[in-house]
């Protein structure tokens, strides 16, 4: 058997892209910026990892890490040993960036822990993985198992883990070392040197702890006047320097170890664990993936798989059931759910309804249904078809407007630039109170101006907002728009109740072109008969 025969696979592989695409991008981007905008850390508390670097269009990639979601959900424990696995690889990043700013005992010891630590993660691994691995769907876990099985059942490994124990079995038993001084005929020290290591420590020569010890008798190890520069009243750097010539001695010792030691980690073990690390973010990304779909179900909330569509052009999403995932987190209980979906019809709505309404709540949920679509996740709603977005753009209220120099409307038209400058028919675009820095009269003139931009772009979006004259001039846009070959425009509504009261559910209708401030002025009391009366209550009390 040759040594490539003994070694586990090293070849690319990974959790996240099937054969193909391992390493590789596919063009698709979600910006750490969006994430936050939509909440999205809120759900997925990731701190080794940027959710865009995995964020994918690909059907293929997309279907494969379903695989692997359903087969983490369906064996919790599994994933509890990848969960484990990340602290032990991330303290072999760390031995070896410490590593590799020291030489000889030192580097010793760092690669036997780092061997330590490696032959750990493969058995916690093993534990979990072989018991479960012919129940195992997906393909990249059933290939993980495989090499998982590979490793432990090698020559190699075993020789590794005998070798491992006579190293460490050596390490532990060094106790205490002989050290022999010359002097010359003034008693100064003119040479030093280990005479011999010991797997004893040495023993203090005062009289009290031999009392202790019941130990009368003097031998090698026991000391007669202990080195001063180990006295607590010595400096720092006498004590740095009678360690480090002790290092630099212990290393003489080690030589020969230490060099036959490096050779099987660079042989071996750095191959191995480039394997893991190498995989490491993707665990991470899995193992939250799963916690977070476990908890949403202990909260009852629903959770579907979408069905990866190519209809209306690449743009086609059906949604049954939508919510946002962020108030069950948030808040727990029962939400509203919605039924959505982009058409021939509708490519692009305007979202009207009064503050409060659920307007960006359904914004932040169709965004967060195509960015988990996107992870590979289960997404939140009962049923849902979706043809994958290539970029998610937001242009939410951030509240850190450069307004200096540009003043806010010039901050909020600079933004909506960048993004008609990236945007393509793949993309979502997804607009909260985009121009509410301005006049209605004003705000609008420039928001029709962009959606009639973005219908020309083809993309996907929900521009919600208060301003009831750009739902008014959705024909006026779909006229203008569609000689150049625009996606259709159309109109939803927050609903209402007859005595203002907020049901969160979204209608596909024009709005009937009242403005909702009256019901808000009457929540607060402000409308002029709540105004009357309460002066009147006071005038009376006075």
């Amino acid at each position: 058997m040759t040594d490539i025969e003994k070694r586990a696979d090293t070849t690319a592989f990974s959790l996240l892209y099937p054969d193909g695409y391992a390493g590789e991008t596919d063009g698709a981007a979600l910006s750490d910026f969006t994430w936050e905008q939509l909440e999205a850390d809120v759900l997925l508390d990731l701190r080794g990892v940027s959710p865009g670097e995995y964020f994918t269009d690909s059907p293929d990639v997309i279907k494969y890490r379903q695989e692997v979601f359903r087969d983490l959900s369906a064996h919790p424990e599994l994933c509890r040993a990848l969960s484990k696995m990340i602290p032990l690889l991330n303290d072999i990043s760390e031995l070896r960036r410490m590593g590799s700013d020291v030489g000889g005992a030192e580097s010793y010891l760092f690669s036997i822990t780092e061997i330590e630590i490696y032959v750990s993660v493969i058995s916690l691994l093993h534990e979990a993985i072989v018991p479960v691995k012919d129940a195992l769907e997906s393909r990249a876990l059933r290939e993980l198992a495989r090499r998982i099985t590979a490793v432990t059942e090698s020559e190699y490994y075993r020789g590794l883990n005998e070798k491992l124990k006579e190293l460490t079995s050596r390490v532990s038993e060094i106790k205490s070392v002989t050290v022999g001084v010359n002097l010359d005929g003034q008693l100064k020290a003119s040479a030093a040197g280990v005479l011999s290591v010991n797997n004893e420590p040495f023993k203090s020569g005062e009289l009290i702890d031999r009392i202790l010890r019941l130990d009368f008798k003097s031998d090698e190890l026991t000391c007669i006047a202990p080195l001063t520069p180990f006295d607590k009243n010595q400096s720092e750097n006498r004590q740095l320097a009678m360690s480090n010539a002790l290092y630099s001695a212990l290393t003489d010792v080690f030589r020969s170890s230490v060099r036959s030691w490096r050779r099987i980690i660079k042989e071996y073990v750095l191959e191995n664990t480039d394997f893991l690390l190498a995989i490491m973010p993707e665990i991470e990304l899995l193992t939250k993936g799963t916690e977070l779909i476990a908890s949403l179900s202990e909260k009852g909330a629903s959770l579907t798989y979408p069905v990866i569509a190519e209809g209306l052009n690449g743009r086609e999403f059906e949604a049954k059931g939508i919510y946002n995932p962020t108030v069950v987190v948030k808040l727990g209980g029962d939400v509203v759910k919605n039924d959505f979906r982009f058409d021939r019809d509708g490519v692009l709505y305007v979202l009207t309804g009064p503050n409060r309404g659920g307007k960006s709540v359904v914004t932040c949920a169709v965004g967060l249904c195509f960015a988990m679509a996107g992870l590979g996740l289960p997404v939140c709603a009962d049923e849902c078809r979706i043809a994958p977005c290539d970029r998610i753009f937001t242009h939410f209220p951030t509240g850190g407007e450069d307004t200096i120099d540009k003043g806010r409307l010039g901050e909020e038209c600079s933004r909506l630039e960048r993004i008609l400058d990236e945007v393509t028919p793949k993309s979502l675009v997804l607009l909260d109170e985009s121009l509410s820095s301005t006049g209605s009269y004003e705000g609008s003139i420039i928001a029709a101006e962009v959606l009639s931009g973005l219908s020309v772009a083809g993309c996907r979006t929900i521009f919600s907002t208060h301003l009831h004259d750009l739902a008014a001039a959705v024909g006026e846009i779909n006229e203008k728009c569609s000689a150049l070959g625009g996606a259709a425009v159309d109109n939803l509504v927050a609903e209402v109740g007859p005595h203002g009261e907020r049901s969160f559910k979204i209608k596909r209708e024009a709005p009937d072109g009242k403005s909702y401030a009256r019901d808000i002025a009457e929540k607060y009391g402000l409308s002029f008969d709540g105004i009357v009366k309460k002066i009147k209550e006071r005038q009376e009390k006075g």
